[in-house]
């Protein structure tokens, strides 16, 4: 689908919603701990991925939510469930080698190193060594499924652990759910014959997402008026990072919190003088090229910014003059652009604005609800 976003300036309230990454691990441990997991909110496309895939049996369609597949592959083999994973759109295509490789080699048949794979056998204990600097996601699935294991595990760490929040988030709600990891300087130990057993709280709640509120608070900072409620100030949630970088946007080190780079890049590209973001070479590898797709976007709509190979150099200007862009099928970049659009002297038209559904089904009614102009 295409609209086209006129210029203007938001002003509102609005909550925040549920954060996505946190309902995933909350997800997951009740239904380790065999809890309904029905009444939690199914906010997004994600979120419904993994709501699925905990109640099927025999296939797991992931859609395009890499959180699903990674956290879910290895918890059916800590289970011993032989099961058929699947996807959509550049899922398929993400790196999923690490861990089939450690599945492998500790007692899993996989019989294929892409989506779709059939997975069958019994995960066994041991060390479990890979780099920390691929993605977070391999290390959350290790930490959800080696508890439920026969005898301890090891996970190393052969490189400095990127998005280190997610990581902490997981190990939150672990403990919430009476799970018991210990930190190691280059990784973490996990005793088996763990249960996860139900909190004593009555109501369990995701908190309120940053990753989204990023956007409004992005759009504040280039002159909107927005109030996001919710939002706690003392949360491991990487995305937290977005208050102090529109505070001094000089350089972004996106090593650990890459989903912020897209909005970040509009800010940049919006604040007079030379701005780079650095550390960023795993949003080649997102649901879009994200450093590709945002440096093309961006630079059609009148910016200055080069693409480097592990990041971007952006010389900002003051305005930028509008013009035709795309989604790429990626729900970060069509609501980046919907940011950038506000401070164009001429319509954007946007093209793939039915990707926001992956994160955010209700933006184009929230932006519009705060005075964003779409035709």
């Amino acid at each position: 689908m295409t609209i086209t976003l006129k210029p203007g300036r938001l002003a509102g309230e609005i909550a925040a919603m549920p954060s996505k990454s946190d309902l995933h691990r909350l997800m997951m441990a009740m239904h380790l701990a065999g809890m309904d997991i029905d009444d939690l909110p199914v906010i997004s496309d994600d979120i419904a991925a993994t709501n699925d895939c905990l109640q099927s049996e025999g296939i797991c369609n992931c859609r395009e939510s890499g959180s699903t597949l990674r956290f879910l592959l290895p918890v059916m083999a800590a289970l011993g469930r032989a099961m058929t994973f699947t996807g959509e759109g550049r899922l398929p295509a993400r790196p999923m080698q690490p861990m089939i490789d450690l599945l492998r080699g500790h007692g899993c048949a996989i019989d294929n190193d892409r989506l779709p794979i059939a997975i069958s056998g019994q995960l066994l204990p041991g060390s479990f060594t890979l780099p920390g600097d691929i993605s977070s996601q391999y290390i959350t699935g290790l930490l959800f499924a080696l508890p439920l294991l026969s005898g301890s595990s090891e996970i190393v760490l052969t490189s400095p652990l990127a998005s280190s929040g997610y990581v902490e988030m997981t190990l939150r709600t672990l403990e919430q759910f009476s799970i018991q990891i210990k930190k190691l300087v280059n990784g973490y130990r996990v005793s088996g014959n763990q249960n996860y057993l139900p909190p004593a709280a009555c109501r369990l709640t995701a908190e309120s997402d940053w990753s989204n509120a990023a956007f409004w608070l992005a759009a504040n900072a280039l002159g909107s008026d927005i109030q996001v409620t919710g939002l706690d100030e003392t949360s491991v949630q990487p995305d937290c990072a977005i208050v102090p970088l529109l505070k001094n946007c000089g350089k972004m080190d996106a090593s650990q919190c890459p989903d912020l780079v897209p909005v970040m890049a509009v800010v940049m590209a919006l604040t007079l003088g030379e701005r780079r973001i650095i550390n960023a070479a795993r949003l080649r590898l997102k649901e879009s090229d994200r450093l590709h797709a945002m440096a093309q976007n961006l630079c059609k709509l009148g910016a200055d910014v080069e693409e480097l190979p592990d990041g971007l150099v952006i010389r900002g200007t003051t305005s930028l003059r509008g013009g035709e862009v795309n989604g790429f099928g990626d729900h970060r970049i069509a609501m980046a652009m919907a940011v950038a659009a506000l401070r164009c002297e001429q319509s954007t038209t946007l093209h793939g604005i039915e990707a926001v559904r992956k994160s955010y089904p209700k933006f184009w009614e929230d932006y519009q609800r705060l005075g964003g102009q779409i035709s």
